[in-house]
């Protein structure tokens, strides 16, 4: 799953802006409630084949702080590839949906 889902989750932070490789980790922990954690080396290899596929550019830059880092923006042929990516997940949560059976409520849980 995690393999699966790296680059749908990249390209979906940085449709929402430039970002650099420790803070899309974070954002990743964030709107994952703190469920998907990436290993250290699991980001940047990533991000160096979506670069190599134009999915993404980076450019270095100084930061507020002072110090240089490399900061990744989604691409044209990258929000094509996020929007298809989009569609496959959709037909896999729907096939998934309709081989599962509902998962029953525990006792005391909210809806």
């Amino acid at each position: 799953m995690n393999a699966a889902s790296t680059t749908p989750l990249i390209l979906g932070i940085l449709q929402k802006g430039e970002s650099y490789g420790y803070e899309i980790v974070e954002s990743v922990k964030a709107v994952s409630d703190q469920q998907i954690e990436w290993p250290e080396g699991v980001l940047y290899p990533v991000l160096h084949r979506l670069e190599k596929k134009g999915l993404v550019s980076s450019s270095w830059r100084e930061s507020p702080e002072g110090r240089k880092r490399k900061y990744y923006s989604i691409t044209v042929s990258g929000k094509e590839a996020l929007a298809a990516e989009r569609r496959q997940w959709s037909i896999v949560v729907s096939v998934l949906d309709s081989l599962w059976e509902p998962i029953p409520r525990l006792a005391g849980a909210t809806p």
